[in-house]
């Protein structure tokens, strides 16, 4: 079962709470609500975000203050940034929301098929990031597993039936990711959106280069594997 991945949205007003949510429940995925800058930093101490919907104008901590936290902290600073605000002061005013780490800043009132279409992209970049994590970690334990030798018939067997699970495992990941690169190829995607599935592609790569160098024949050492 694939889990759902998660999405904050931070918004003084309830009512724009409501109205993110009423736009963002087609996708299908956990939607987070912070009334505030303060309740935000709060919720992403203990959960991993795909991408954060910020709104500008707030009381006291406002989106700008929230971001800089947000892009201070180790665990939280490669997350999506999407500024929404009700006010546009023109370039200066869209120039701060990019210094301070967004991928985007959209004026209400938005379009919401466009919302629902930039925020998918970066869940679906986010699950791509999961599942790759799951290959390493499942190739680091093939690497373990692989310096203990232990007696039985099966020892041979085991490796390389592994190793090409792995092998189909990741393949599927790659085609996917291909799939989605050429997406965003064809619908002119933001340039955050698009250096984010160019660093997913290199990551796969590196994971791949790894595989094969465990491949009976290949004489190789092992590939260090993508962090």
């Amino acid at each position: 079962m694939v889990q759902k991945a998660k999405i904050l949205l931070v918004d003084d007003r309830p009512e724009n709470l409501l109205a993110l949510e009423a736009i963002l429940s087609a996708l299908d995925q956990t939607l987070v609500r912070a009334s505030s800058g303060e309740e935000a930093l709060k919720a992403l101490l203990t959960d991993d975000f795909a991408v954060i919907l910020l709104d500008v104008q707030m009381p006291g901590m406002d989106g700008f203050e929230t971001a800089a936290h947000i892009k201070r902290r180790e665990r939280t600073r490669d997350i999506p940034i999407i500024f929404l605000t009700a006010i546009n002061h023109g370039p200066h005013h869209t120039f701060r929301g990019y210094a301070a780490g967004a991928v985007d800043y959209i004026s209400k009132p938005f379009d919401p098929w466009v919302l629902r279409a930039k925020v998918s992209v970066f869940v679906e970049l986010y699950m791509k990031n999961c599942q790759l994590r799951e290959q390493a970690a499942l190739l680091r334990l093939q690497l373990e597993g692989g310096g203990h030798a232990h007696a039985g018939a099966n020892h041979e067997k085991e490796p390389a039936g592994l190793l090409a699970e792995l092998s189909a495992r990741l393949a599927a990941v790659e085609e996917q990711a291909e799939a989605l690169s050429k997406q965003l190829d064809d619908e002119s995607a933001d340039a955050a959106a698009v250096a984010t599935a160019a660093h997913l592609e290199r990551k796969l790569t590196g994971l791949r280069r790894a595989l094969d160098a465990l491949e009976p024949g290949t004489g190789g050492a092992p590939a260090a594997l993508p962090s």
